[in-house]
This record gives structure tokens, sequence and C-alpha cells, in this order.
């Protein structure tokens, strides 16, 4: 049975206000697991602000056939030989048993240093702003870890907020940031290298929303490796921005592109495994002609041979594609990407993207928000898209500022769409949305869960319930 994993990173915890908490709606009617800073054996204490639960994945880090659950809390303040570490983060690894996650579980604890003691702890890197993991294609666990308010020195020189990632392979773990060889970009204050992060079992792809491009500063950019290790380091394969060569659009200032990626395997016809894979990257705040941060999204195909091709550029000037560019949309600002049978050569019909619109106007509420979602491989992009909103293809009323698309994720079968801002009198604390892929293609009707605080053994308590992603 498949557990459910909600974060909530504005909870309040024993008094400390965006302390943060992780829920866990465990498969075959088992119960609901909470897990927080003030859980035993944690080995922390909930303190305001730290919003451990704003980053979470999940991966089997000690082999024992149990699912680990790893969460991030990059507002935590760090003490390094007595000086308190602002904002330096840590990320938690509780450890699954046979019986689910919970009460019982051994839980570690990481500062950046303490993960790579080759790194330093210090004030506002925000290690753990983004994680993601999995196994590799020789079945080798892997963790991403994302610090986008590291410091990196070149030549004398630091560079605030240039970031990095620390990365683990087995019993590898390095920081990899853009001074590294052959990894794509330049160091630059306020790059935001890790802010982003996407993977699959062959490749990763990092998101650097504040790289400049030429002169435009935040234009972004995105770094892609392979899991495969050279020199100690994952490899770079490619560096993509809007002045890529076959990546639509002009790097213009402030564009974010890289806010939000996400990764999927891709199998070509000519080979029998998931040589391939496919990136969307969210751009919230490029303009659409004269309309500011309307947003679209690029989506690419990489390759083993570092080689790519931008399959789709989507925005809502595109043919058929539902609804038309509006200002402050933020199409974009998240995005999820899935395939729904990876033992086939990947097609129109295997692939699924969907993309959160938090600024989204209906016909009557303002920025209630939406989810658009599309088959990235069709020919004409707006052939089979759809909208979700509330009470057009969700459950709920919309609201004015519920910023619906703020929250979003997938696995090859569900999407998982959270309002962790919702103003709803039915779902104040927020609400998430479980969808079945062919719910949303019209071939079954097996129906929307949705978990609210309050209801079906959840405890009736939060701030920002439904934050996946």
């Amino acid at each position: 049975m498949t557990d459910t994993v909600i974060s909530d990173p504005d909870a309040t915890v024993n008094g400390a206000k965006g302390a943060g908490l992780v829920r866990i709606v465990l498969g075959g009617g088992k119960g609901v697991s909470e897990i927080s800073q003030a859980t035993a054996g944690m080995p922390a204490t909930p303190e305001a602000g730290d919003h451990f639960g704003a980053a979470r994945t999940s991966y089997d880090a000690d082999g024992d056939g149990c699912t680990d659950l790893v969460v991030g809390a990059p507002y935590e303040d760090v003490s390094v030989n007595g000086t308190q570490m602002i904002d330096a983060g840590a990320i938690f690894v509780i450890h699954g048993t046979t019986t689910g996650i919970g009460a019982g579980s051994v839980i570690e604890g990481y500062a950046q240093a303490e993960f790579d003691p080759a790194t330093s702890t210090e004030a506002y890197d925000w290690f753990g702003y983004s994680v993601r993991a999995g196994v590799n294609a020789s079945n080798t666990p892997f963790l991403v870890v994302g610090a986008p308010g590291e410091g990196v020195t070149v030549d004398g020189k630091t560079f605030a907020d240039a970031g990095c990632i620390e990365y683990r392979q087995g019993a590898t773990t390095v920081p990899v940031n853009e001074n590294d060889p052959n990894v794509p970009g330049v160091v630059e204050a306020h790059d935001r290298f890790g802010y982003s992060l996407a993977a699959t079992n062959r490749y990763f792809a990092v998101g650097a929303p504040g790289e400049a491009i030429g002169a435009q500063a935040f234009a972004g950019g995105v770094a892609v490796f392979s899991h495969t290790l050279s020199g100690g380091l994952p490899t770079p394969l490619v560096g993509l921005d809007q002045d890529s060569a076959g990546i639509g659009g002009v790097p213009e200032a402030g564009d974010g592109f890289g806010t939000s990626i996400a990764m999927t395997n891709y199998r070509p016809s000519n080979q029998t495994y998931n040589s391939d894979a496919l990136l969307a990257i969210g751009v919230p705040d490029e303009d659409i002609g004269t309309t500011a941060d309307a947003g679209t999204v690029t989506v690419v195909r990489i390759e083993p041979s570092a080689a790519f091709a931008q399959v789709t550029a989507i925005d809502a000037t595109v043919t058929d594609v539902d609804g038309d560019p509006v200002a402050g949309d933020f199409m974009g600002q998240r995005v999820t990407l899935a395939n729904t049978d990876t033992n086939v050569v990947t097609t129109t019909a295997t692939i699924r993207l969907a993309v959160g619109i938090p600024g989204k106007d209906t016909s009557t509420v303002k920025d209630a928000g939406a989810v658009q979602v599309f088959r990235p491989l069709d020919t004409a992009i707006g052939a089979n898209d759809k909208v979700l909103t509330r009470g057009s293809g969700l459950p709920g009323t919309a609201t004015a500022r519920d910023y619906n698309g703020m929250a979003l994720t997938s696995g090859s079968t569900n999407l998982y769409a959270g309002v962790p801002y919702s103003k709803a009198s039915d779902s104040p604390k927020g609400a998430l949305y479980v969808l079945p892929w062919t719910d949303i293609d019209g071939t079954t009707s097996t129906g929307t869960t949705t978990y609210l605080p309050g209801s079906g053994g959840v405890p009736d308590a939060g701030e920002a319930f439904g934050a996946v992603g």
C-alpha cells in the first residue's frame, strides 16, 4: 500500500510558529503519523520559522527494503562553536520500518558540515531548500540536497547566494557548484544554484533561477548531470537557458528560468530501456509580449551523449491552449512531469505534464489559481490540455488568493495537487487532492481523494497543509 506524505511547513509546533511538520497517511488504512522536530528521537527542537517540511523526498537510504523519508528544514538555525548560524538549514532522514514511518523510526539529522565534512555550516545557506533522491541505473542510492544560499569563493572573492548542491551516491558525498570543472554557468552573486532539483535514475538537473545570462540578471539557467562519477563528481552534461541553441525565448532580466523543474524517464523507439529523459522547466516570470509575468514552460529531451532538443514550449498564446496570457499568472511556478508506463516505448500516450498557474483568475475570483495538464509530446500541444480549478476538475470552491498551483507533484499513477494557502471555508488550513491521471484523461472515473485537516484521521490543525512538491 502507498503512503501519502503531506507537508505543512508553516505549522505551529509546541508554540513555535512556522516550525513545520509532515504528516504521513499510511496506506491500507493504518492511520496517520506526524513527524516534526518535536518527535521522539529527533536531534533538533522546533523553532519559529524553521519550515521543517519545506522540501521532502524519499528513497531506501540504507538498503533495508523500507522507504526512508528525507525532510528539509532550510531555515533551521545551527549552533557552530557556540555561534548561531541563522537559516543555515538542515535535513532529516526518517527511516522507514516494516510498519511504516512514524513512532519507532530512527531519525538522523544533518547540518551541511555534518552531511559533508569537507564543507562548512554557515548562516543563510538554506541547506535543505530542495531535495531529490532515488537509485541510479546501477541501483545505488543517491541523494541531492540544494543549498541555494551558499556563498562561493573564487579567486579570493566570495559571491553571496551563488549556491551549491551536496551530492551523495553510495559512500561518496561531494559538494558541487558552478566553479567545479565543466559545470555549466558562471559563479555570480545570487545565482541560487540548487534552488530547484529534479532527477531520474540516469540524470539529475539543478535549477539556478538567479543565473545572469549576458547582462540579464535573474534570467535563469538549468544544469543537467549524469549520475556517472568522473573525478569524484557527477558528470556535467549540458547547461540550458533561453540563450541555448534550439531553446525558445530570449533571456530577460527576472525571467526566473528554472524556478521549478521536473524530470521523467524517456525510452526511444530504438532502445530497450529508458536511456533518455524529459525535463520540464518553469519560467514563471516570463513576459509574454507586453504581458508581464504571464509565464511559460519549456520541455526538453536529454540524451546520454548530452545532446538535447526542445520538445515543446507552452504559454497561453499557443494555438488551442486554454486561456490567455494575463499579467501575474506566473504559469510554470510549479511543474511536475510523469511517465505513466516506463516499460514501453515512450509516446504521447504515456507522458503527462501538470503546470501550476497560481495567479490565474477565474471568471469571478482573483488569484484563485489553476493547474493545467498537458500531453507534452502532442504535435498540437493545445489539443488535449485541461485546466483544473477548484469547482471545475478539483473539489471545493475557488476563493480569492488560494494560489492553487503552488504545490504539485506526481507519480506514474496519480497527480498530487495541494492548495496550502486555501481561503475556502471548507479548507481554511489547506487541502491536498489526489487525482488519477486516467481520470484526468477521462478514461476512468475512480474519483479524487481529498485530504483535509480534521478529516480521515488527519489532526485538525495546520497553516499550509498540502505543501507537496
